[in-house]
């Protein structure tokens, strides 16, 4: 096998079985053909292997050229904001339910991996977005995200009532339950469940979706990547909470302007050479059930 990869680093994080036994079976597989491997410090120890190289996420992406991800897209995510500070190629080992990133399936794991290894293979730059504020003139960074950032009202009985600027033009008042502001990475996730459309992930937009609107007339928007958003909140609102991927939770300074626009940093999809988006979505969204009956209409 040719070596596109010197160094791969094995990304987990859980004690599901499943998982254990994907991660063992890939560390040897590797192993056997001669890769480096670091594996993620969080599973070293069921993994039970003697003289292992092991680190956290950051040190994997400092070191690796390659990192392979096992579980579902909450530990993608995860792992993404990560590495996204390093110039690292990451794909995703499917052992979740829906899978829109991690899209090799662990039966088909060493088929598909060896040609990927081989250097056959599709990257997919993606970009991220950040929350911030700005203090004294520079970027004081809140967090980043790879599907979307939330705003809503710590307290679930209250609504938030937002002024969303866009490049410093007032677009509109967002008086609702919250406000999701998304990639197109992020169009199936949580905007997909309250009306989202499904936006295709290299197209260069961010979607801005109220949740539950108190009003008939507000309706999604979608913007240019390179916009700014900016965010002022009503007086009434001092218990606001900014949510990125559903994983990392902050309350805000509702004082403070808040903006949202692009990270100038990116990751590194890689898929196999046969990846569909449109297939992808047939199979998860079961659009192929009437697919056999299309040569009768």
């Amino acid at each position: 096998m040719i070596n596109n990869f010197n160094t791969i680093g094995i990304i987990g994080y859980s004690c599901y079985k499943k998982i254990i036994f994907v991660c063992k079976k890939l560390y040897y597989w590797l192993n056997n053909n001669g890769y480096n491997i670091i594996v993620d410090d969080r599973i070293t120890d069921n993994l039970s292997i003697n003289k292992i190289n092991n680190g956290d996420v950051n040190y994997i992406g400092k070191q690796a050229d390659l990192a392979i991800v096992i579980g579902g897209d909450g530990n993608m995510l995860g792992a993404i904001r990560t590495l996204a500070y390093y110039r690292i190629k990451i794909i995703g080992i499917n052992c979740g339910n829906l899978g829109f990133l991690t899209d090799i399936n662990y039966r088909l794991l060493l088929k598909q991996l060896s040609e990927i290894l081989s250097g056959n293979y599709i990257v997919e730059k993606r970009f991220l977005l950040e929350a911030y504020y700005i203090i004294n003139g520079k970027k004081k960074i809140i967090s980043n995200a790879i599907n979307e950032i939330l705003l809503r009202s710590n307290n679930i009985k209250s609504m938030i009532n937002i002024r969303v600027y866009i490049d410093d033009k007032f677009a509109f008042l967002n008086y609702a339950d919250g406000l999701i502001i998304s990639t197109p990475t992020g169009s199936t996730a949580y905007s997909l469940s309250i009306g989202g459309p499904i936006i295709t992930p290299l197209v260069k937009a961010i979607m801005l979706l109220p949740i539950f609107p108190h009003t008939l007339s507000s309706r999604p928007i979608i913007i240019r990547n390179t916009s700014i958003i900016k965010l002022l909140f009503s007086k009434n609102n001092r218990d606001v909470k900014i949510s990125c991927d559903n994983q990392v939770d902050f309350i805000l300074d509702t004082k403070k302007s808040i903006y949202i626009s692009s990270s100038s940093r990116y990751f590194n999809l890689i898929h196999p050479m046969k990846y569909n988006y449109f297939s992808l979505l047939r199979k998860k969204f079961f659009w192929l059930k009437n697919y056999k009956n299309y040569n009768k209409y």
